[in-house]
């Protein structure tokens, strides 16, 4: 199995994480607040979504990444490719997202004299302190909500990105830098349309044994949260989350798509 495109993925979706953190912690104090946990872990998560991708394409259609200009896959390999790395990515995502959303949800101000300390003092101690309160389930609360989120928003991501690229190439030519950025970021953004509704179960039922909430499962939460808020509440953040979308994988596929080339 190719190891390029793991390596590939791993530093873009570095990249991608440098450029986006900002965004995911624009309400909470400091733009890179628990910005060094989600770099390490969000870019081996990233590294798994583009390797996984890049070999299911291959398993599908026998042609390498270089060979798919020449021979583009169908639209239907590419969202069931996109769609494995997807659910295979969340399952390895879901701890860490968990704790990167409980660290940015923090209230408590930095540490002054007199004031209490934070709930968690970090990631380790995040962990530590999800698995003695909740049990080994608890790092993977929210979990069903991110799969059912990644799956097929990233084969729609992928399609996405493919179907912009080849409108603007050649056939048979490598996308230029320029489609490259504007395919990745649109595909970002479409991506996230589609997404938005489960993050916020995702996020909320993450955050439910930090408020001391439980819901009864993801549909619980989906009815409680819009009997309780209305059905806008299923797209709040999605302003954010596309301003955040364009840029990030804009560079995400940039990078990657370039390191690929380079390694030949």
């Amino acid at each position: 199995m190719p190891a390029e495109e793991f390596v590939a993925g791993w530093i873009s979706g570095a990249l991608g994480l440098v450029l986006g953190h900002p965004f995911d912690t624009v309400k909470l104090l400091g733009f890179f607040k628990g910005m060094s946990f989600p770099i390490a872990s969000i870019a081996v998560v990233n590294s798994v979504l583009f390797g996984v991708y890049s070999n299911a394409l291959l398993v599908l259609t026998a042609t390498s990444h270089q060979e798919r200009r020449a021979q583009p896959p169908s639209y239907t390999h590419v969202f069931i490719a996109g769609c494995t790395g997807g659910f295979l990515q969340a399952y390895c995502l879901a701890p860490f997202d968990l704790i990167k959303v409980r660290l940015q949800n923090q209230t408590e101000p930095r540490a002054k004299p007199g004031s209490p300390p934070p709930q968690y003092q970090g990631p380790v101690h995040c962990a530590a302190s999800i698995f003695q309160a909740e049990g080994p389930r608890g790092l993977f609360r929210g979990a069903w909500a991110l799969t059912l989120r990644d799956t097929p928003t990233l084969g729609i991501y992928f399609v996405t990105y493919e179907w912009l690229c080849r409108q603007f190439t050649l056939d048979g030519q490598t996308p230029s830098s320029g489609t490259v950025l504007v395919a990745g970021g649109f595909a970002g953004i479409t991506s996230w349309v589609a997404a938005t509704p489960l993050d916020v179960i995702k996020s909320r039922m993450q955050m439910a044994g930090l408020k001391q909430r439980a819901y009864g499962g993801l549909l619980d939460c989906m009815v409680s949260s819009a009997r309780q808020e209305g059905l806008g509440v299923f797209f709040r953040g999605l302003t954010i989350n596309s301003a955040r979308a364009f840029p990030v994988n804009a560079v995400t596929f940039l990078s990657y798509e370039h390191l690929l080339l380079s390694w030949g």
